[in-house]
């Protein structure tokens, strides 16, 4: 029997556990992952790979989850895939913020698998 994959996702994520955890609730949901441990290395993946959503955590080394999408959402080629934020900042305002930095979803850390499932599928059109 073959896995049908439900799309490919890059997950941006400088916590190696949370990536792991994140990268086992994708595969076992029938996700194909693509990982990137900082913005810059996302950046360059989203363009080669052409993801269908990225995942993103805010606080990384370098460059924010909130320049991550600002970057994305600028550029021709990935301006239209849909950016989840996965965050423990759980403020009204991170939201806020979140959403006008172009994501469109935004989830708290800590997760269930539901909610990560939850939330891909309410951004993939």
């Amino acid at each position: 029997m073959s896995l049908t994959l439900l799309g490919t996702i890059l997950i941006v994520e400088d916590s190696p556990s949370e990536m792991e955890l994140m990268s086992h609730y994708l595969n076992e949901g029938g996700y194909h992952v693509i990982k990137a441990t900082g913005a810059k290395e996302a950046l360059e993946k989203a363009l080669l790979e052409k993801p269908d959503v990225i995942i993103t955590d805010v606080v990384m080394p370098g460059m924010s989850g909130f320049e991550l999408c600002r970057s994305l959402k600028k550029n021709s080629i990935t301006k239209k895939v849909p950016i989840v934020i996965c965050s423990c900042k759980n403020q009204a305002i991170d939201r806020l913020w979140a959403m006008r930095q172009g994501a469109d979803a935004y989830i708290t850390k800590p997760y269930t698998r539901e909610q990560l499932l939850g939330a891909i599928k309410s951004v993939v059109i």
